[in-house]
């Protein structure tokens, strides 16, 4: 019988491979305004590439934490470029952080979310306020610490709440990192399309961590 929790994952990898296949031209023409036009293309076969992985797991022995090590090692592989060392070195951090949890209560969510936002912004020397994914990632992480300490009953709302205020927000930041900066203040008025995707990954969680 499967572990429930690493259903859920399964679930919530398929839930995003999906959603980058659908809005592959979107993320790619909020990219192609400030950057090379392939953050969609990137992210679509970054998941795809991890859901066939995953497909090959023995779902019935396994842990979060090797669906974790899985999705990293596929996206890696799959993506060369920038993201790829990005999002691979998060899921590993998620793997070390959930070795030897078996739900995923909102405690485990809260801590999956910490790790991802430390894994990404460690790999990519990264913080708030660059128009990149971390303007998410981070105040989701921060959302997932005070709702739980506060109002569990809420947890995914005022985490997907913060999410999508730390995406708004990048479209009146100046790119700092990553090849949106040749543009610098030209890319003030333009959504960061990693920060949009990033929000789409978590908007996926929250629909499979959610009873």
């Amino acid at each position: 019988m499967h572990d429930p929790a690493v259903r859920s994952l399964l679930d919530m990898f398929a839930r995003i491979a999906a959603t980058m296949e659908a809005e592959r031209d979107h993320l790619s023409d909020l990219d192609g305004a400030i950057g090379d036009a392939d953050h969609g293309m990137t992210m679509a076969l970054g998941f795809r590439a991890v859901v066939v992985a995953l497909g090959r797991l023995d779902a019935a022995s396994a842990k979060p934490a090797d669906v974790f090590r899985t999705a990293a090692g596929a996206f890696l592989d799959a993506v060369g470029a920038s993201t790829g060392p990005l999002y691979a070195n998060g899921f590993l951090r998620a793997a070390q952080r959930l070795d030897g949890c078996d739900g995923l209560d909102c405690a485990s969510a809260a801590t999956l979310l910490d790790a991802m936002a430390a894994g990404i912004a460690q790999r990519g020397k990264g913080s708030r306020g660059e128009k990149t994914m971390l303007d998410v990632w981070l105040p989701a992480a921060e959302a997932a610490q005070h709702a739980l300490a506060d109002r569990p009953d809420r947890f995914w709302t005022i985490v997907l709440d913060a999410a999508e205020r730390g995406a708004a927000a990048t479209r009146s930041m100046v790119a700092v990192r990553g090849r949106a900066a040749r543009v610098g203040e030209r890319s003030i008025g333009h959504i960061d399309p990693g920060a949009v995707s990033a929000l789409m990954i978590i908007r996926a969680m929250a629909e499979s961590f959610k009873p």
